[in-house]
C-alpha cells in the first residue's frame, strides 16, 4: 500500500482486528503488509486483550457523558431556593462536558469511517457475498485516502 506509513498501516490493522472478526492473514492483505508482521504487532501490542477490552462504544460514551451532565443538574436543583447555582468547578466541568459531547457528536473520525464500513460489509455480506468482495477494495482505497 503505496503512500501509508507504517504507523497508519499498524492503526488501520489494528482497528481491524480488534473490531472485526478477520483472520490476521486477511488483515495483512488489505493493509498491505506480511503475515509475520502482522503476527508480530498482534503479540508485541497484546491486540487480543485489546480486542476483548474494545466495548465502549461512541454511543455509550455519549452516553456517560449525559449522565454526568444530569447526575450534576439533579446535585445543583437539590440545593435550597436561591442557592440553585453550579459553583465555578461545576460549571467548568458541565462546560467541558458539553464541549466533549458537541465534538463527539459532529467530528468524524477514521475510526467512525471504519466502523460504517465494517456494518455495511456484514450487511451486504448476507445477501450477496461476491458484491462485498467487490466493494472491499474500493472501501479499503477511501480509508487510505482519508489516512493521507
Amino acid at each position: 500500500m503505496a503512500g501509508l506509513t507504517n504507523k497508519q498501516k499498524k492503526d488501520w490493522a489494528q482497528q481491524l482486528f480488534t473490531r472485526d472478526n478477520y483472520t490476521q492473514k486477511e488483515i495483512a492483505a488489505r493493509v498491505g503488509i506480511s503475515a509475520v508482521t502482522m503476527s508480530k504487532w498482534v503479540k508485541e501490542g497484546k491486540w487480543e486483550d485489546l480486542k476483548v477490552s474494545v466495548t465502549l462504544t461512541k454511543e455509550e460514551q455519549l452516553k456517560n457523558m449525559y449522565r454526568q451532565i444530569q447526575e450534576l443538574n439533579s446535585t445543583i436543583l437539590e440545593r435550597e431556593k436561591g442557592t440553585r447555582f453550579a459553583t465555578p468547578s461545576e460549571a467548568d466541568t458541565i462546560g467541558k462536558l458539553a464541549s466533549a459531547i458537541e465534538k463527539m457528536e459532529t467530528e468524524l473520525g477514521l475510526k467512525d469511517i471504519v466502523e460504517a464500513f465494517r456494518l455495511l460489509l456484514t450487511w451486504v455480506r448476507t445477501f450477496d457475498i461476491d458484491e462485498a468482495q467487490r466493494m472491499t477494495p474500493l472501501l479499503d482505497s477511501f480509508i487510505k485516502h482519508r489516512m493521507k
